[in-house]
């Protein structure tokens, strides 16, 4: 099956017994790629881990649709942050998604994820609003989070000035380390009422900054993002001496955290932190909704090219969530 609803009492198989058989020459290449690189004495690098993401986007996401209305703006402060609008339907009223993009908090950015961006709100039907938050290791932890709160709060007289209201409040959501942002953007504004959001959406996210979770070595080798990269992030995102299970959104109180739709991915080495996650919201009350891919891996977003029903079923899921959750 493509896509699971996850439901405590009969949860199912948490992956398939292979990937989907579209991803296998991807999947092939980056092994080959990771085998090769120590090799020829070429470790993992800043520029090599901003420049692969987008290269792997390119190549693998689809061009994203035209929309009746792109703008590019900031919030302003120090530093202004980059902002951009997506608008499908200019003067229609629709929900908005604060959008916070993958990229294990060194990678990714507005035009990278513009086609997974573009693709959002024209399946959704929603306007998307992304960011530019700063990246580690330039810019540690919290730097980027604290962009992204800024975002938030100055986000609905930013949307008014452009003649866009919020309907049913902001829905906040991010792929992967994007996801981590959002959940902590969350626990945020359970004690910050300037930060408002209505519901979040966490697609593989990162939620275990400690790395405990059976499935970061299930699926930690081979499957497009490996173990040891993911450790290779934290270790330039955190460089204060963080008490990374402390911050870390799973092992943070769960009550009162806004409705939740989260997304797993089978063969992604996250994908057990959000059955964990999903389980704390559900015993603390909070709505959640839980769909798997178990044929999917890490990162699928941005391989449109080659899943693209896995993805319009994810967006789909999404646009319907910002209405109804």
């Amino acid at each position: 099956m493509l896509i699971d609803t996850v439901e405590p009492s009969t949860p199912g198989p948490r992956r398939s017994a292979e990937p989907d058989p579209r991803l296998h020459d991807s999947l092939a290449r980056a092994v080959r790629a990771a085998e090769q690189a120590p090799e020829a004495g070429i470790g993992y690098t800043v520029t090599g881990a901003r420049d692969s993401l987008a290269a792997l986007t390119q190549a693998c996401a689809a061009p994203g649709p035209a929309l009746a209305r792109v703008l590019d703006g900031e919030i302003d402060g120090r530093p202004a942050v980059p902002v951009r609008l997506y608008d499908p339907t200019p003067g229609r009223e629709l929900p908005v998604c604060l959008y916070l993009h993958g990229g294990g908090h060194m990678a990714g950015s507005i035009a990278v994820y513009d086609p997974v961006c573009r693709r959002l709100a024209q399946m959704a039907d929603c306007r998307v609003v992304a960011v530019d938050y700063r990246l580690a290791p330039e810019h540690p932890y919290p730097c980027g989070l604290e962009d992204c709160a800024r975002v938030l709060a100055a986000l609905p007289a930013w949307l008014a000035a452009r003649g866009c209201a919020a309907p049913g409040g902001i829905t906040v959501a991010g792929d992967s380390g994007g996801g981590a942002l959002t959940a902590s953007l969350s626990m945020l504004a359970a004690r910050r009422p300037e930060l408002a959001i209505a519901r979040q959406v966490l697609v593989y996210p990162s939620l275990d900054y400690t790395l405990a979770q059976p499935s970061v070595e299930e699926n930690g080798n081979g499957y497009l993002l490996d173990a040891e990269r993911i450790r290779w992030y934290f270790d330039h995102y955190f460089q204060g001496g963080e008490d990374r299970a402390a911050v870390s959104p799973l092992h943070m109180p769960a009550a009162g955290l806004p409705p939740t739709l989260l997304v797993t991915a089978g063969f992604c080495p996250l994908r057990d932190e959000g059955y964990a996650y999903a389980g704390r919201l559900r015993a603390a009350g909070v709505p959640c909704q839980h769909l798997n891919l178990p044929g999917m891996v890490h990162a699928f977003l941005n391989l449109e090219r080659l899943v693209p029903d896995a993805c319009e079923a994810v967006y789909r899921a999404m646009g319907a969530f910002m209405r109804e959750g």
